[in-house]
Protein backbone atom coordinates (compact mmCIF):
# COMPACT_ATOMS: atom_id res chain seq x y z
CA UNK A 1 0.00 0.00 0.00
CA UNK A 2 1.40 3.55 -0.89
CA UNK A 3 0.98 6.32 1.23
CA UNK A 4 -0.11 9.88 -0.43
CA UNK A 5 2.33 11.70 1.21
CA UNK A 6 1.20 16.23 0.86
CA UNK A 7 4.27 18.57 0.69
CA UNK A 8 2.92 22.43 -0.24
CA UNK A 9 0.13 20.81 -2.50
CA UNK A 10 2.61 17.78 -4.55
CA UNK A 11 1.73 14.21 -3.80
CA UNK A 12 4.68 12.32 -3.85
CA UNK A 13 2.28 9.07 -5.10
CA UNK A 14 -0.90 9.35 -6.23
CA UNK A 15 -2.81 6.62 -6.87
CA UNK A 16 -2.06 4.39 -9.99
CA UNK A 17 0.41 6.83 -11.31
CA UNK A 18 3.51 5.25 -13.10
CA UNK A 19 6.94 6.23 -12.41
CA UNK A 20 6.82 7.39 -16.02
CA UNK A 21 3.83 9.91 -14.90
CA UNK A 22 5.60 10.68 -11.56
CA UNK A 23 9.27 11.81 -13.13
CA UNK A 24 7.02 13.81 -15.94
CA UNK A 25 4.74 15.59 -12.78
CA UNK A 26 8.08 16.47 -10.97
CA UNK A 27 9.63 18.04 -14.36
CA UNK A 28 6.49 20.12 -14.12
CA UNK A 29 7.41 20.94 -10.50
CA UNK A 30 10.79 22.16 -11.49
CA UNK A 31 10.07 23.86 -14.50
CA UNK A 32 7.72 25.57 -12.08
CA UNK A 33 10.38 26.55 -9.71
CA UNK A 34 8.65 24.29 -6.77
CA UNK A 35 12.00 22.96 -6.48
CA UNK A 36 11.42 21.45 -2.78
CA UNK A 37 8.18 19.87 -4.62
CA UNK A 38 10.05 18.35 -7.24
CA UNK A 39 12.43 17.02 -5.21
CA UNK A 40 10.06 15.17 -3.02
CA UNK A 41 8.78 12.91 -5.63
CA UNK A 42 12.19 12.64 -7.69
CA UNK A 43 13.36 11.34 -4.05
CA UNK A 44 10.88 8.25 -5.03
CA UNK A 45 11.75 7.96 -8.72
CA UNK A 46 15.44 7.81 -8.25
CA UNK A 47 14.66 5.18 -5.43
CA UNK A 48 12.98 3.28 -7.96
CA UNK A 49 14.96 3.02 -11.02
CA UNK A 50 18.63 3.91 -9.42
CA UNK A 51 20.31 3.27 -12.23
CA UNK A 52 18.77 6.25 -14.27
CA UNK A 53 21.35 9.48 -14.67
CA UNK A 54 18.35 11.55 -15.71
CA UNK A 55 16.18 11.53 -12.81
CA UNK A 56 18.71 11.83 -10.67
CA UNK A 57 20.41 14.76 -11.74
CA UNK A 58 17.24 16.76 -11.68
CA UNK A 59 16.87 15.59 -8.05
CA UNK A 60 20.18 16.94 -7.65
CA UNK A 61 19.27 20.43 -9.39
CA UNK A 62 16.21 20.65 -7.21
CA UNK A 63 18.39 20.41 -4.06
CA UNK A 64 20.73 22.79 -5.20
CA UNK A 65 18.14 25.33 -6.05
CA UNK A 66 16.11 24.49 -3.15
CA UNK A 67 19.45 24.85 -0.99
CA UNK A 68 19.88 21.33 0.15
CA UNK A 69 23.39 21.63 -0.87
CA UNK A 70 25.00 18.37 1.16
CA UNK A 71 21.95 16.37 -0.14
CA UNK A 72 22.86 17.86 -4.15
CA UNK A 73 26.70 16.94 -3.37
CA UNK A 74 25.56 13.90 -2.69
CA UNK A 75 23.04 12.60 -6.05
CA UNK A 76 26.08 14.61 -7.91
CA UNK A 77 28.79 12.42 -6.95
CA UNK A 78 26.60 9.33 -7.77
CA UNK A 79 25.72 10.91 -10.99
CA UNK A 80 29.60 11.26 -11.78
CA UNK A 81 30.21 7.86 -10.31
CA UNK A 82 27.61 6.55 -13.19
CA UNK A 83 28.59 8.55 -15.99
CA UNK A 84 32.06 9.94 -15.18
CA UNK A 85 31.81 12.20 -18.78
CA UNK A 86 28.26 13.66 -17.68
CA UNK A 87 29.51 17.03 -17.91
CA UNK A 88 26.60 19.25 -16.59
CA UNK A 89 26.85 17.01 -13.18
CA UNK A 90 30.66 18.71 -13.03
CA UNK A 91 29.58 21.52 -13.42
CA UNK A 92 26.94 21.89 -10.83
CA UNK A 93 28.79 19.93 -8.56
CA UNK A 94 31.83 22.98 -8.74
CA UNK A 95 28.79 25.26 -8.35
CA UNK A 96 27.65 23.38 -5.26
CA UNK A 97 31.50 23.23 -3.27
CA UNK A 98 31.31 26.80 -4.08
CA UNK A 99 28.14 27.97 -2.00
CA UNK A 100 28.99 25.47 0.48
CA UNK A 101 32.60 27.85 0.63
CA UNK A 102 34.94 24.88 -0.96
CA UNK A 103 36.20 27.16 -4.01
CA UNK A 104 39.45 24.97 -3.88
CA UNK A 105 37.25 21.38 -4.10
CA UNK A 106 35.43 23.03 -6.79
CA UNK A 107 37.89 24.09 -9.42
CA UNK A 108 38.73 20.41 -10.52
CA UNK A 109 34.71 20.02 -11.35
CA UNK A 110 34.63 23.27 -13.15
CA UNK A 111 37.48 22.79 -14.89
CA UNK A 112 36.29 19.34 -16.71
CA UNK A 113 32.87 21.06 -16.57
CA UNK A 114 34.03 23.29 -19.20
CA UNK A 115 36.53 20.78 -20.50
CA UNK A 116 33.76 18.66 -21.75
CA UNK A 117 32.27 21.62 -23.18
CA UNK A 118 35.15 22.20 -25.50
CA UNK A 119 35.71 25.48 -23.37
CA UNK A 120 39.52 25.63 -23.31
CA UNK A 121 41.15 28.49 -21.66
CA UNK A 122 43.62 30.39 -24.46
CA UNK A 123 47.36 29.88 -23.81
Amino acid sequence: MTTDLRHRGASVVAPGESTAERWARAQLFFDSKAYSDAALILAGVVAEVPEQVGPRLLLARAYYHSAQLRRAEEQLREVIERDPVEHYAHLVLGRVLERQGRAAEAVPYLRLAAAFDGDFPEV
